[in-house]
């Protein structure tokens, strides 16, 4: 019993792992390594790695910014007004019981559809508000102009946008870069390359959110915004030896395509003579363990950015204008890119014709994107201007491959898998609609195998003579139906 218990236990932590998806934020140079230092060790309490006391803005400085109370105030406004493509969602609390607020904007807002939903994430770091002011603009910006703008009416006809102006609604109200119990929560996620972060007595409420969160939803890419620099910052965040290098994930063109659509559409972040093009690997830059960007690429297929939005973390209220004003096409950019960009399809099954939940690989990048459980779309992003080969597979169906030449626009692909045969020349089936033992019997086989012979014999006979007389009634009543039709076209 102990070891089923064991087993148990493997199996619900691993598919909880394969479910859910992965994001980052860094927020200026307070956990600076440098190069070669690679002899520092990890505890338990890594969760404050690196944590520098920073010094807290002053009062003055937070004058013009909404407090969490006027957030709130002004969130639930928004989906009044703009009720039509909004709608507003709790995904948790925080440490002190502040809701975590979030704004989905699409066409139909609410509902599952085979389009690719993307998220925005601001003020991980309590001291950098700049991201949760700019992503109630964002918002704010749509609802006007959805109706005349073709950029915001593509976003919302095509995308679920989520919006979480606020993470750390805790650390904002004292100012200070933690979240109410003193942990930095973009060092609170799973590590891949050390385990010091595996405690779950000792995940952060936030944290616990957002990776339920992920669970529910399949996010195809996110953002978050911080402060302290100027920069779009992809993954990997960190590295095997904890020495600071270029250190490239498999999709690295990708998210290099990403970084500069950001970097690009700014109005000064691609000009920096610090960063080239203004973007940055993680891992070249500062590396960092247990951060949010890392761990929703490996366990959830999303594809995040860590956006460095300002240089300074907290400026003066009537910056943000133009902060905003710098920062608005990037938003925006980033966002469409989910469908201007990439390969988009379905999957499907020959034999029945319905949605395969299946799996989609692109040859040469060791990633794997999962497709819809219920429509079974796929959303795979990938950087233009190369041909590809990109394969569809289920259990018990022939994969197919088909080869693209992307360009600058998005290349659909559908996919219609056959299924397998066994030696005897029977279709073989991944999955069926019931969950017992048997499922893949007709209900009648079943029902038979499972009584014995001479109840079996009788039931039998008497189904044949049920639906002989089925049968009868239904061509009698056919028969009727002519006749009386005959009738009325005479008249």
């Amino acid at each position: 019993m102990s070891k089923l218990r064991f087993v148990n236990s493997l199996l619900i932590s691993t598919a909880i792992c394969f479910f859910l998806p992965s994001i980052a934020a860094r927020g200026g140079h307070s956990d600076y390594i440098h190069p070669g230092d690679g002899n520092f060790s990890f505890h338990v309490t890594a969760r404050n790695l690196f944590a520098q006391e920073e010094t807290r803005p002053s009062l003055e400085l937070t004058r013009g910014y909404m407090t969490n109370d006027d957030l709130e105030k002004a969130m639930k406004d928004f989906t009044k007004r703009c009720s039509k493509i909004s709608r507003l969602y709790s995904i948790g609390k925080s440490v002190n019981g502040f809701p975590l607020w979030v704004i989905e904007i699409s066409d139909r807002p609410g509902e599952i559809e085979a389009e690719p939903a993307f998220k925005y994430i601001g003020n991980v770091h309590g001291d950098e508000p700049v991201g949760r002011e700019l992503l109630l603009r964002l918002a704010n910006w749509i609802c006007d102009n959805y109706d005349k703008d073709p950029l915001a009416q593509m976003i919302v006809e095509n995308v679920h946008l989520h919006i979480m102006p606020s993470l750390n609604p805790d650390g904002f109200s004292i100012r200070k870069r933690n979240n109410a119990n003193n942990v930095d929560l973009n060092r609170d996620f799973p590590d891949q390359f050390f385990s010091f972060n595996e405690d779950l007595s000792l995940r952060q409420p936030e944290t616990m959110a957002v990776m339920t969160w992920l669970r529910d939803i399949r996010f195809t890419a996110s953002a978050t915004l911080h402060g302290g620099a100027l920069v779009a910052n992809f993954p990997w965040d960190g590295t095997e030896d904890k020495r600071k290098y270029y250190y490239a994930c498999p999709d690295d063109e990708t998210f290099r395509f990403l970084a500069r659509i950001y970097s690009k559409s700014h109005r000064n972040m691609s000009l920096s003579k610090e960063f080239e093009e203004g973007i940055t690997n993680g891992a070249s830059w500062y590396p960092i363990y247990g951060g949010m960007q890392d761990w929703n690429y490996i366990h959830g297929g999303c594809f995040e950015l860590t956006l460095e939005i300002s240089d300074n973390k907290w400026p003066r209220a009537s910056e943000l204008p133009t902060i905003w004003d710098y920062n608005r096409k990037s938003m925006l950019n980033l966002v469409a890119s989910l469908v201007k960009t990439g390969v988009h399809g379905r999957i499907f099954s020959l034999d029945q014709g319905k949605p395969l939940p299946g799996l989609v690989v692109v040859k040469g990048i060791n990633y794997t994107v999962k497709a819809h459980q219920r429509y079974a779309d796929y959303h795979r992003l990938l950087a233009p201007g190369q041909k590809y080969e990109v394969t569809a597979s289920s259990p018990g169906y022939k994969s197919k491959t088909t080869t693209v030449w992307l360009g600058e626009n998005a290349f659909t692909a559908d996919f219609i898998l056959i299924p397998e045969t066994s030696s005897r020349g029977n279709l073989l089936r991944s999955s069926c609609d019931c969950s017992c033992k048997s499922c893949g019997q007709p209900l009648l086989a079943q029902f038979f195998t499972e009584t014995n012979n001479g109840i079996t014999i009788t039931l039998f006979v008497v189904v044949v003579f049920l639906c002989f007389l089925l049968q009868r009634r239904v061509r009698f009543n056919l028969w009727k139906q002519r006749q009386s039709s005959r009738r009325s076209i005479t008249v």
